[in-house]
């Protein structure tokens, strides 16, 4: 709080300041997808950025005389009416040549304000640019101010020119306020700005705004193209959704509730990139890669190839190894992005030459074992969806009008030899049972799946833990529907493992059907909904209530970068009608509208961890445990090592907290923290208003669950998802993506087939060789860290972001408590008698390590869902 500062300034002084900021790209970030406009860009992500952000020193001096303004704001002395006084105007200076603290691209200059003494200190700032070029402000920084030495604005964002704007731009100083502690002459601006933020909610939204609102998923399909690509609205309907923000496009003609599409997607300028972030360059690289780069692709492989399968398992491998030779000049009309310059290795040839995967890195046939197969249930890219088995035969919760019986036929006597001497019964009740259930989610969709080129089972696999801490798989069942209705149930066949003959061909294409549905609702649900989508309602909500200068705005801010943006690209080339996961993945058409009907038993407070193992029943409440959760897999790598993250986190969140509310009463009368709440739950989560398990956000423990919540979602639990992809389903064997025929009967010529030729029959079940490319392609992309990324324990300005020292330490004792935990991991992959941290792959689980490089690692917890 400002306070003592009557006759501090002298009349007539004047205050030093120094502006931070960096100039426009000089490339737009959008000719990235433009293969002309690239053709001279080598080298690295960083190497871009500096040919982009090159300084000119023309262009910069034109910042300097009457081109930027900027006006003092006090928080402590108020005019007439209440409102903070305002200084005069005054103008950016000279270049500063050399400023120890600058980063790539930035330029800072000198300004000097006339700031009295009657004018108190200065608590926030206008800004108005008079040139037609936008700038990224980067920060504002007050030199010697009598009593208070220096003040920090920690700006961050996109100034257009003023004309654009309704009201001035305005900042606010590093300091940290509840709405109740605001200085009074800070009062109306903190709540004007939000105001700005909110919008009016109407009119179609331009690049320049930084209007926050809500919409629901209207704009995946595209009607008036054609009608086949026509979809769903997701939100607001009989299919729930979380909200997206709103664009305000016009609707498409042949279809009022869907929103028109074009190349571009509006998004509040600051959530846009374009400001010295390699991550812009890997976002752009997959647009480019799903408008150019696949494409390309395709066309040359349809020239060179008769067979567009794969005839063996060393053809899949050849894609590593050998690589595939392309006809002339195809690699020199692909956009010569630094990724694709490094994927397509030519050594003088031209060869399509992808990185090998980490999962085929050490042992080329692991991943064929059932040890690999169930050990990537707990340590693998989607380890968060097997259950403990508590009822047998496993039950279907589907309507039994609609969809008949649904009870497994897996038996007693399919699992009883291999479950060491237990009985079902006694099996269950020492806890040794569990299971990959994928039935219910599929069986209403499965007969219009399989109406198309696809062709899927709904699937359960039945798993036993055996003395060596692994899991065993005991029974796959495979289920289509009934030739005569839906409502007779499906029909079930159960397969048994086997290691010899046909039998064991047999088994391995049952893993794959189960692998290629685990691999779809990793995609829509795992990674897609309970991440990316469920996460967004939080930004807009935060940004629309929670002032910049509030605790909980703050705390939040880093683990929101860049998600909306991310999103939007998502909606125009990933999860829109026929984009990569419709073309590439067996829900098809049909996959967003299947994760909105997974959406309708999403539950916020399930999310957090611990409550998720619980309800899974891998885990029980017990206080001598650590983190108060006994493991009932004990070697469960995703449940272990997230269970440190966990609490690393929640004990941050409740030492920050703390610090701010020092009673529960405090939370119950922050206004901006209740309307940012309500606003949450009513709109952007708005299809589950009404669920009771939403908390009323009354108590500090509230605040803190909730908020570390959603910061494991967006950092740790995104990051266990997301960036093992291409390191396990890099190699299409191990994780396909689509089942393109049945399982050969006994007596057909497919089965004859099989038992001449597996491999073959395998590879022409799978994903194909297009679609393949697709993948890994597109995963590859989504699978690397940028070189700046962010994570967790740290943050961009770490130094700046509050002028409370207290928060401030308590996070660098968060950072110095995760780079332990990172050691304690370590230890943990070195110790041999936990065998489901490497398994027959030989691959340890570094998925939550919470540091990593810039790349392909396999590791790393950036602080939020940026690709």
């Amino acid at each position: 709080m400002f306070s003592g500062v009557a006759g501090l300034i002298n009349r007539g002084q004047k205050l030093k300041g120094t502006v931070v900021l960096m100039h426009k790209n000089a490339i737009d970030i959008n000719a990235l997808t433009s293969v002309q406009s690239v053709s001279g860009i080598v080298g690295g992500a960083v190497g871009v950025v500096g040919g982009i952000f090159g300084t000119s020193v023309d262009l910069l001096t034109s910042f300097a005389g009457r081109s930027v303004a900027l006006k003092l704001i006090s928080a402590t002395s108020s005019d007439a009416s209440g409102k903070g006084k305002v200084g005069k105007q005054t103008f950016l200076e000279g270049l500063i040549n050399s400023l120890p603290t600058l980063r790539d691209g930035q330029s800072a200059f000198d300004i000097h304000f006339e700031w009295d003494s009657d004018m108190g200190i200065p608590g926030a700032f206008y800004i108005e640019n008079f040139m037609q070029l936008e700038f990224y402000l980067v920060s504002l920084t007050l030199e010697d101010v009598p009593n208070q030495g220096t003040i920090h604005f920690e700006c961050n964002s996109w100034v257009y020119n003023a004309k654009m704007y309704n009201s001035t731009r305005i900042f606010f100083a590093n300091k940290t306020y509840l709405p109740s502690q605001t200085p009074a002459p800070l009062v109306a601006y903190r709540e004007e700005e939000l105001k700005t933020l909110r919008g009016n909610g109407t009119g179609e939204r331009k690049e320049h705004e930084r209007i926050y609102d809500y919409d629901v998923y209207n704009d995946l399909g595209d009607p008036d193209s054609n009608d086949r690509l026509a979809r769903p609205v997701l939100g607001g309907s009989t299919l729930p959704y979380p909200r997206r923000g709103r664009t305000g496009r016009k609707p498409t003609r042949k279809d009022p509730k869907s929103e028109s599409r074009s190349d571009t997607v509006y998004l509040p300028r600051d959530e846009s990139f374009g400001h010295l972030k390699s991550s812009d360059f890997l976002v752009y690289i997959l647009k480019s890669a799903a408008q150019n780069v696949i494409p390309q692709l395709q066309s040359a492989l349809r020239l060179q190839f008769n067979n567009p399968e794969f005839t063996s398992f060393d053809d899949v491998r050849g894609l590593y190894d050998g690589g595939i030779k392309l006809p002339t000049d195809v690699l020199s009309k692909l956009s010569p992005i630094p990724l694709f310059t490094e994927l397509f290795r030519t050594d003088g040839e031209q060869v399509l030459k992808f990185p090998p995967p980490k999962v085929i890195q050490v042992n080329q046939s692991g991943w064929m074992t059932d040890e690999e197969f169930a050990r990537e249930m707990i340590a693998g890219v989607n380890p968060h969806i097997i259950k403990r088995l508590e009822e047998f035969p496993p039950k279907s919760k589907l309507d039994s009008q609609l969809y008949g019986d649904n009870t497994s036929t897996i038996t007693r006597e399919h699992l009883e030899p291999n479950l060491g001497g237990f009985t079902v019964e006694q099996a269950i009740g020492n806890n040794r049972l569990f299971i990959l259930d994928h039935h219910d989610t599929l069986i209403p969709y499965l007969r219009r799946i399989n109406a198309t080129d696809t062709k899927a089972y709904a699937t359960r696999t039945i798993l036993f833990l055996q003395d060596n801490g692994t899991l065993k798989p005991l029974a796959i069942e495979l289920s289509k529907p009934h030739p005569q209705g839906d409502n007779f149930g499906p029909v079930s066949d159960v397969y048994l493992p086997a290691e010899q003959g046909v039998d064991a061909s047999i088994w391995l294409l049952a893993k794959a059907y189960v692998i290629v549905n685990d691999s779809c609702y990793h995609q829509l649900v795992s990674h897609w909904l309970n991440t990316h989508a469920v996460v967004e309602p939080f930004v807009i909500a935060t940004n629309r209530h929670l002032s910049v200068v509030h605790p909980i705005h703050k705390l939040l801010l880093p683990h929101y970068r860049d998600t909306m943006n991310i999103n939007a690209l998502a909606r125009n080339v990933l999860v829109n009608a026929e984009g990569i996961i419709e073309s590439t993945f067996l829900w098809g058409r049909y996959a967003l509208e299947m994760s909105a009907v997974v959406y309708k038993d999403w539950v916020f407070p399930e999310q957090a961890l611990p409550a998720d193992l619980v309800k899974r029943g891998v885990a029980v409440e017990d206080s001598s445990s650590p983190h108060g959760l006994r493991l009932l897999i004990e070697d469960y790598p995703y449940a272990a090592d997230g269970l440190e993250i966990w609490s690393c986190i929640k004990s941050w969140v409740q030492e920050y907290v703390f610090f701010y509310y020092k009673s529960d009463a405090a939370i119950a009368q922050d206004t901006e923290l209740q309307a940012f709440w309500k606003e949450l739950v009513e709109v952007g989560h708005g299809d589950k208003k009404n669920e009771p398990w939403w908390v009323k956000m009354q108590t500090r423990e509230e605040l803190i669950e909730s908020c570390t919540t959603l910061i494991w979602t967006a950092s740790a639990l995104h990051a266990a998802v997301n960036f093992g992809q291409y390191p396990y389903g890099g190699y299409i064997l191990n994780r396909p993506t689509l089942s393109r025929q049945f399982m050969p009967e006994l007596g057909s010529p497919e089965y004859d087939e099989l038992s001449k030729s597996p491999q073959k029959v395998f590879l022409k079940t799978i994903t194909g060789k297009n679609d393949a490319l697709k993948d890994l392609t597109i995963i590859e992309v989504l699978s690397r860290h940028a070189s700046d990324e962010f994570y967790l324990g740290q943050r961009d300005g770490a130094e700046f972001w509050t002028s409370d020292p207290e928060p401030i330490a308590a996070f660098k004792r968060f950072g110095t408590r995760l780079a332990e935990i990172e050691q304690k991991l370590i230890q943990r992959n070195n110790d041999e008698t936990l065998r489901n941290r490497y398994g027959p792959v030989k691959m340890p689980y570094t998925l939550l390590y919470p540091s990593s490089e810039e790349g392909l690692t396999c590791r790393g917890i950036p602080n939020s869902i940026s690709i």
